[in-house]
């Protein structure tokens, strides 16, 4: 019982971090575990973590979406895009060998970070507008209007292969998406945190089905997922509120120090296997 009570306050501390950030969570959760059940393989510490990564987004989902933040057209696209490699990941992640995946994945989130800090933050509509395959949205908040255009194309093969990374390291894809949102696609940041957090709810909730159905999600793995995943539901409401009353410089240096993190993580198992 007392594992469960702790597991409960950690996933509060992840879903609410995460939130704010708009990656889930995923990417601090994944080294926790593996310190704490040193036993569980990697593909039981991806269920857990993709389970409470899917309740953390879908709880930080509603709170965004009651603050109007959620662009659905777009997190609609890259969650389609995202389940084919979603599913991929699920199933090979007992068969892929991951170190020199894992140390090209940590130089790739150390790249974003600089970029990510370096460039200036974009507010326009990329050119040209006219250009086949390009979608234009504009979106009205708060009196302000947003537009911003991406090629649909790169959206959907971005998505595609985030969907696959993510599911098979159970990291959520919060920590790719948001940055690629910015940079390459130029969300303003309000609203790439909050569609990230939906897209997010809809990935983990494919990886997490394939993890049930094939055994890998079940007995006391389903019951340490259930306590983390009811601590980052409540979590995941504290972030959104702390989210909106943040500046837009505040959430990228803490999408920064998570990329950061992550990338640690995953160079030290890359190279070393630990």
């Amino acid at each position: 019982m007392l594992e469960l009570v702790l597991m409960a306050l950690l996933g509060l501390a992840v879903g609410a971090y995460g939130t704010i950030i708009g990656a889930g969570g995923g990417f601090i959760l994944v080294p926790l575990l593996l310190f704490i059940f040193p036993g569980y393989g990697p593909e039981k510490v991806t269920a857990i973590s993709l389970a409470v990564v899917w309740a953390n987004a879908t709880s930080g989902s509603i709170a965004y979406a009651r603050q109007r933040r959620i662009d659905y057209v777009t997190g609609g696209l890259f969650a389609l895009s995202a389940i084919p490699g979603v599913i991929a990941g699920a199933l090979l992640v007992h068969l892929v060998p991951e170190r020199a995946f894992t140390v090209m994945f940590g130089l790739l989130l150390l790249a974003i970070v600089v970029v990510l800090l370096l460039r200036p933050q974009a507010t326009t509509i990329r050119e040209p507008l006219a250009e086949r395959g390009l979608l234009v949205r504009t979106i009205t908040k708060d009196g302000v209007t947003y537009r911003y255009a991406y090629r649909v194309w790169q959206a959907a093969l971005l998505s595609l292969a985030v969907g696959f990374a993510s599911s098979l390291f159970g990291i959520g894809g919060g920590v790719i998406h948001v940055p690629a949102m910015i940079v390459l696609f130029r969300i303003p940041l309000p609203f790439a945190v909050a569609t990230s957090h939906f897209i997010l709810a809809c990935m983990a909730a494919g990886g997490t089905l394939v993890h049930l159905a094939n055994g890998t999600l079940s007995g006391r793995a389903l019951q340490q997922a259930a306590a983390l995943g009811l601590g980052a539901v409540v979590g995941a409401q504290a972030g959104a509120w702390l989210s909106h009353r943040l500046s837009g410089q505040a959430v990228l240096r803490l999408l920064a120090l998570a990329l950061v993190a992550l990338a640690a993580r995953l160079l030290l198992k890359g190279a070393f296997g630990v």
